[in-house]
C-alpha cells in the first residue's frame, strides 16, 4: 500500500488520505475502480462468448442480421446510467473542493523557478520565507530547508500564485492540487486530521529543475504551532522586511510601465 505523506517503494494505490477532501477522493476512486472492473470483466466475458458461440465451425452459414433494437437500446441506456452514477459523487466532490469554508489560517504560496516561498499574514506573525529542496535530508528529493508548519484540525486556506511561469501546488495526502499562475491568485483549502510531515511537489513541467521543487508541510498541535510562530517570526523577520522593501522599490517601475 502507499505511504502516508510521501511515496514509498513498490507502493500501490493512492497515498493515505488525511483530510476530508482526500477521503472523498479515495471513495470516488474506489467507486470508479469497481465500475471499471465490472465493465472490463463483462466485455471480456462477452468476447469469449462471441468467439466460442459464433466461431466458423458452429456457424458455417453466417447470419445476415444487421441490427437488434433491444441490444442497441440496452447498450445506450446502461452507459447513460453508469455516467449518472459517476456524476453524482463527482459533482459533490467538485463542490466541496471549490467551496472554501471559513479559514482558521491563511497562507500564501508562490512558485518560483525552482522553489516555493510562503507568506503568513499579520494575524499569524506577518513573516515570509523561501523553501528550497535540502540536499542532505531524507526523504531524498522531498525534504526542504524550511518546512511549512500548520496546526492540526484547523481549516487552512492556501492562496497560490507564481512569479515567473506556471507551477502547480500539489500535496497528495491532502487531496490538494492547484495551478500557480503568474498574475493570478488561486485558492484551495484543507483540514489535516493528524500530525506529521506531508510532502508534495510542483506537478507541472515548469523548466529544467521541475523535479527539484518539493512541498513539505508539517502538521503540529495547536500549542506547538503557537510556539513555532514566535520562533519563525524572529527567524524570518529579515526575509519579510527584504520582501516589503523589494515590493516598494518595484512599485514605481510597475506604475511607469502601466
Amino acid at each position: 500500500m502507499a505511504g502516508e505523506g510521501q511515496p514509498t517503494p513498490w507502493e500501490m494505490g493512492l497515498q493515505t488520505p488525511v483530510t476530508p477532501i482526500a477521503h472523498a477522493m479515495h471513495s470516488f476512486h474506489d467507486l470508479l475502480l469497481a465500475i471499471i472492473t465490472c465493465i472490463v470483466l463483462l466485455v471480456l466475458a462477452l468476447m469469449f462468448w462471441v468467439v466460442f458461440r459464433f466461431r466458423e465451425k458452429r456457424n458455417p452459414n453466417p447470419s445476415r442480421t444487421s441490427h437488434n433494437t433491444l441490444v442497441e437500446v440496452i447498450w445506450t441506456i446502461i452507459p447513460v446510467l453508469i455516467l449518472v452514477v459517476i456524476a453524482v459523487p463527482s459533482f459533490r466532490l467538485l463542490k466541496d473542493q471549490l467551496t472554501l469554508p471559513q479559514a482558521d489560517v491563511v497562507i500564501k504560496a508562490t512558485g518560483h523557478q525552482w522553489y516555493w516561498s510562503y507568506e503568513y499574514p499579520e494575524d499569524q506573525g506577518g513573516f515570509s520565507f523561501d523553501s528550497n529542496m535540502a540536499q542532505d535530508k531524507e526523504p531524498r528529493l522531498l525534504a526542504v530547508d524550511n518546512e511549512v508548519v500548520l496546526p492540526v484540525n484547523k481549516t487552512i486556506r492556501v492562496q497560490v500564485t507564481a512569479s515567473d511561469v506556471i507551477h502547480a501546488f500539489a500535496v497528495p495526502s491532502f487531496g490538494v492540487k492547484i495551478d500557480a499562475i503568474p498574475g493570478r491568485l488561486n485558492e484551495t483549502w484543507f483540514r489535516a486530521e493528524k500530525e506529521g510531515v506531508f510532502y508534495g511537489q510542483c506537478s507541472l513541467i515548469c523548466g529544467q529543475n521541475h523535479a527539484f521543487m518539493p512541498v513539505a508541510i508539517r502538521i503540529v498541535s495547536e500549542d506547538a504551532y503557537k510556539k513555532w510562530l514566535q520562533e519563525a517570526k524572529a527567524k524570518f523577520a529579515s526575509n519579510s522586511g527584504a520582501r516589503l522593501a523589494s515590493a516598494a522599490a518595484d512599485a514605481p517601475a510597475a506604475a511607469a510601465v502601466r
